[in-house]
């Protein structure tokens, strides 16, 4: 990590109370009130490299200035991840997801690449690896999902064994695409496990293309190819599970609801899932390929932490982003516990809501601007297809164009594989 600045006197922030919400002026010691001693301050840290952790800081150097914000990311490269998908269905190259992390981060803006270790909101001040505390007026929490691989029996050692890939994961994703061209005959599965997960869509997304290339290779009538997820439905809004139950009939594609991946056995190549509806009863499937969703959780930095709820997620309101306990801390993305999906459109629309809040805070005025849950799944369908799925926080479309985004499009296509990650790289993170 690199050196870390001069420690400052321990002064008090300005009093706190015009931060606090309606209702919170009776908790005791006010956040904001006193600085811990720390080796380093900012006016505004930013915990996590992705998305929005990248969209805030942009956002905040230009509220407070690049040498008032700092981000704590260890990793050295950043990834558009929505394009994994098309990576894993080799439509795309994994490099066209990539770029380094430096190249990404706001000029100016103090890059620690270290990792958090814990949250101390009572004293607004984390600690790093090397036992390095900094000190903050103002925490954005944008660590993002944990994926746990691990959480199933034979993985992530699996992964050495051909026929099996996931595109969750920059080591994984290029296997999914080496599994698909070396089919031969046999089951094709692909999974959701039973946690949230991010972008929902996905873990379908990938039968899809697959269903398609094995058409194009003259494979598919020796395919069966199958959807186990252990949700009750194919998706969540129903305009659109509508559309895709439609897709899946017409394509002969079988799905098993209620079925969680609970161990892979990779040197028979068979897949154990139980049956969600009767606990203890599990099935084993052979597959000649196997997609596998992983199942998540929130970051371990966050289980048990004063800042999340009981699950581990950050404890945001859902309107404003603002943390409900201690109003000097925000939240954005994944690592929240808003109750949509987990996708880059939905960063892409909280980062706006939360720079308005947070710039209200600075102000000593109360979040006025609201968040309604939108959130957007492009549902590929084929290496020409998508279906723009976009809805809120009641799972009600919340659509973009005037046309039925629940019909497959060509234009959607490509507005998924070439203008997304243009509008990534050029504006969301800038």
């Amino acid at each position: 990590m690199s050196a870390i600045g001069a420690v400052p006197s321990c002064s008090c922030l300005l009093s706190g109370v015009w931060l606090l919400k309606p209702g919170m002026q009776k908790m005791s010691s006010l956040h904001t009130a006193a600085r811990c001693a720390a080796k380093d301050y900012y006016e505004v840290l930013v915990l996590g490299g992705g998305a929005g952790g990248i969209a805030m800081s942009a956002r905040m150097k230009r509220r407070v200035g690049a040498e008032n914000v700092a981000v704590v990311e260890p990793s050295k490269t950043h990834y558009y991840q929505p394009l994994w998908t098309l990576v894993g269905g080799g439509a795309k190259q994994l490099a066209a997801s990539a770029r380094p992390m430096g190249s990404v981060m706001p000029t100016g803006v103090k890059w620690i690449k270290s990792q958090v270790t814990a949250l101390d909101p009572d004293k607004n001040c984390v600690w790093l690896e090397n036992d390095i505390k900094v000190s903050y007026k103002y925490l954005i929490i944008a660590l993002g999902i944990s994926l746990h691989y691990e959480k199933i029996k034979g993985l992530p050692e699996g992964f050495n064994y051909p026929k099996i890939g996931s595109n969750y994961s920059a080591q994984t994703v290029e296997k999914t695409w080496r599994a698909l061209q070396d089919f031969k005959e046999g089951n094709a599965i692909f999974t959701f496990p039973n946690t949230p997960v991010k972008c929902a869509g996905a873990p379908q997304k990938i039968m899809y293309l697959s269903d398609a290339y094995l058409r194009k290779t003259g494979k598919r009538s020796k395919a069966n190819i199958m959807f186990n997820t252990a949700l009750g439905v194919i998706f969540g809004v129903k305009k659109y599970a509508d559309a895709l139950l439609e897709v899946i009939k017409d394509r002969n594609l079988a799905v098993n609801y209620k079925r969680n991946l609970i161990e892979v056995r990779a040197d028979k190549q068979e897949a154990v899932f139980e049956n969600l509806d009767k606990p203890g009863v599990t099935e084993v499937h052979q597959y000649e390929m196997l997609h596998v969703t992983p199942p998540m959780g929130p970051p371990a930095v966050l289980v048990n932490s004063p800042v999340s709820d009981a699950s581990g997620w950050v404890d945001v309101d859902k309107e404003t982003l603002q943390h409900r306990k201690y109003p000097n801390v925000f939240g954005i993305g994944d690592c929240t516990n808003l109750p949509t999906s987990k996708t880059a459109a939905a960063v892409a629309a909280q980062s706006g809501v939360l720079d308005k809040t947070i710039s209200l805070v600075m102000e000593r005025k109360l979040p006025v601007k609201k968040y309604d849950g939108y959130t957007s799944c492009p549902l590929v369908t084929g290496y020409n297809k998508v279906i723009l799925a976009e809805f809120d926080y009641n799972a009600e479309p919340l659509e973009t164009f005037p046309i039925d985004q629940s019909k497959e499009r060509v234009t959607m296509y490509h507005m998924k594989a070439d203008m997304m990650p243009l509008l990534y790289w050029n504006a969301l993170l800038k």
